[in-house]
């Protein structure tokens, strides 16, 4: 399948902060591809590059078939731009926001309100309210429908799920999945790990630094350690202990569980008797210990430590 973004090399440095370094991938033409990394990772700059917004110090942008630095007006017409703040106009209506940027791009509402009918119809009841009023999921909505409104051939969705309501987020994913038949390239970051498995590939990003690409199975796939969720009545004192445990790798928060990594040696027959043996001699009460399934976010955290 045919690349439609080509980043190859992208450094950026704003003073002694490297935010970008030496940054490479490519996304396939009609790929939702994510970019997933915690805040201050790197990815609104990349963002902003891709966008024409902002130029980086080093490497090259290539986005459907332009160059991001030298052919950046052309560009600009074939991409639709979601930026993590709500940003279109507070006091003019749905409606009113919805022409003004089909206007700057040349097109009207009615020449593409096919590509945008499932997401439009959704709050066009509300079309003569104004933007500022209306809840995070519609606001939401509305910013899809002005970054679709001319048809781009590439959608970049910097953070879309800031700020809305967790059913609005998956509303969010849902209507992007639609978006496929229409051949639109997607590139979406998210510091929420779970919305990593929504996408076709993802790259993971820390401190400017791309640690992984692959698919989110091929992501999971890669972790090749033992893993137990385990809680006690008391969880700071568990993970201290669990860290000295024989055969441990790691042990962190996961959620309301502690998560204890082994060595793969250390998953012999018997292991879970001897972590209740081990958790009884350190007076642990009120445990619970349960085999789990590697997410996306230990496979993170494990390139982290890498």
């Amino acid at each position: 399948m045919a690349a439609n973004i080509e980043i190859s090399g992208i450094s950026k440095q704003f003073g002694s902060v490297r935010a970008l370094d030496k940054v490479s991938f490519n996304i396939n033409e009609g790929e939702i591809f994510g970019l997933i990394g915690p805040d201050g990772a790197g990815k609104t700059t990349l963002f902003r590059i891709l966008a024409t917004l902002l130029l980086p110090d080093n490497g090259t942008a290539r986005v459907a078939g332009l160059d991001a630095v030298k052919d950046y007006r052309t560009l600009r017409l074939k991409l639709g731009y979601m930026p993590g703040k709500f940003s279109l106009y507070q006091d003019l209506t749905v409606e009113e926001n919805l022409r003004f940027f089909a206007s700057v791009f040349g097109a009207t509402i009615q020449e593409n309100y096919d590509l945008i009918a499932p997401i439009y119809s959704q709050i066009e009841p509300f079309k003569h309210r104004r933007a500022g009023a209306l809840s995070g999921g519609m606001k939401q909505k509305l910013a899809l429908c002005c970054a679709l409104i001319h048809r781009p051939e590439v959608l970049l969705l910097d953070e879309p799920g800031t700020g809305v309501d967790p059913v609005s987020r998956q509303e969010f994913w849902e209507m992007l999945g639609s978006l496929r038949k229409e051949g639109i390239t997607m590139l979406v970051s998210t510091p929420n790990m779970d919305e990593a498995a929504l996408c076709d590939r993802v790259a993971l990003l820390q401190e400017g630094r791309v640690m992984a690409v692959d698919t989110p199975e091929g992501v999971v796939n890669s972790f090749r350690y033992p893993l137990w969720a385990v809680r006690s009545a008391e969880m700071h004192r568990l993970i201290e202990d669990l860290r000295q445990f024989e055969g441990a790798a790691d042990c962190y928060a996961f959620g309301s569980f502690a998560r204890l990594k082994l060595y793969p040696s250390g998953d012999e027959p018997g292991t879970e008797t001897r972590i209740r043996a081990y958790l009884d001699q350190k007076g642990h009460r009120q445990t619970e210990l349960l085999p789990a399934e590697a997410t996306i976010e230990d496979c993170f955290i494990e390139y982290m430590k890498q």
